[in-house]
Order: C-alpha cells, then structure tokens, then sequence
C-alpha cells in the first residue's frame, strides 16, 4: 500500500507554489507583463523579475505540465522537505536559474515557468537522497544529466515547444540543476561545519 506524504510539513510547501502559479496564471495578461523574464526589463532594474518569472506561463497547458512535475518532486522526495526549507530551496533555485540565464544566456529575452527552478529541485532532492544511503539517488542524477546532455545537444522537443507555445528554454533546465547542486553542497557544507551538541 502506498503511503502519500500529505503531513503538513511535506505538502505545504509545495502546496503553496502550485497556488502561486495558479493565481498568477488566472491574472494573465497582466501577470505576463509585470512579472515575465525580459532581460530589457531587467535592465531597467525590475529585478523582482528574477523570482516571479519562475511561476508565470504561457498557457494552460505550460501551467499544468509544470504542476505535474511539481506534484512527482513531491511524490519522490517529500521526506525532504518541511516548509520553510522547500521554499528556500524552490527560491534559490529561482534566482539562480534567472541570473544564470541573464549572465550565460544574453541571447534569451524571454523566460517564464518553473521548470528551470524545478531541474534544481530535483537534484537538490536527488543529492539528498544520496546523502541519506538511498541508492536510487544515483539514477536519477544519471537520469536528469542524460535528458540535460540530450537538450544541450539536440535542443528540445519540437510537440512541447507547440504545447506551449513558447521555445523550451533548455538552458534554464542546465542552470537549475547546477544550482540544485551548489545549494546541496553548500547546505551540506554548513551542516558539517556546525559542533556537535553533546
């Protein structure tokens, strides 16, 4: 029988980025204009854009492929997280996506969807599976390193680019997990560095 994590502490944190990008969706155009990756934007220092741009779409259909990898991160690696961290994990691997994008990325104007920050997620979640002993860890960053290796190549599909109706920003997906990474080992680092209480 399988058990679904829907403590609190495991949901909430999920929860409540499905919710955001729900709302914000049902505000479109509006949201698009005011909270949308547009490096011209940035310039002119609308630097909340870096965050928000993570849970804008570009249709119904963007919106729900996302939510649906939202709600498998939570399936795998709920155990992780409690409230406050998810978010700050889903926050950072926001930022970081954006601005790797903006530094690594000058070509990309436009960028919206959670999928970058949920690439960092997912290693993050993967990276914490390893550190627990959990093996399977192992394959899905040999998973998820296969599909980014795939897109950097070979670009991404063509069916989900027209689903979407957007072009699929493989370079964010890249700059997520990368970021998912740095914050693992990062967190990792820190715990290691705090005494032990007797």
């Amino acid at each position: 029988m399988i058990v679904l994590p829907l403590a609190p502490k495991y949901s909430l944190g999920p929860l409540l980025v499905a919710i955001t990008a729900i709302l914000i969706y049902l505000f479109e155009p509006l949201s698009t204009q005011w909270l949308v990756y547009d490096r011209y934007a940035l310039q002119g220092w609308e630097t909340w854009r870096l965050l928000s741009a993570n849970l804008v779409h570009t249709n119904g259909y963007h919106l729900l492929l996302n939510l649906a990898g939202l709600g498998l991160l939570w399936l795998l690696h709920a155990e992780h997280y409690r409230i406050i961290r998810f978010l700050k994990v889903f926050a950072w691997c926001s930022l970081a996506t954006s601005m790797a994008i903006y530094i690594g990325s000058p070509e990309l104007i436009w960028y919206a969807g959670l999928s970058g920050a949920l690439h960092g997620v997912f290693v993050w979640g993967a990276c914490m599976d390893i550190a627990a002993g959990v093996r399977s860890g192992w394959l899905l960053i040999a998973g998820v390193a296969a599909k980014i290796g795939y897109e950097q190549l070979y670009g991404s599909s063509a069916s989900v680019a027209s689903l979407i109706q957007a072009n699929v920003a493989v370079d964010a997906h890249l700059y997520g997990a990368v970021s998912g990474g740095i914050l693992f080992f990062a967190m990792y680092g820190i715990q290691r560095k705090k005494p032990s209480r007797q």
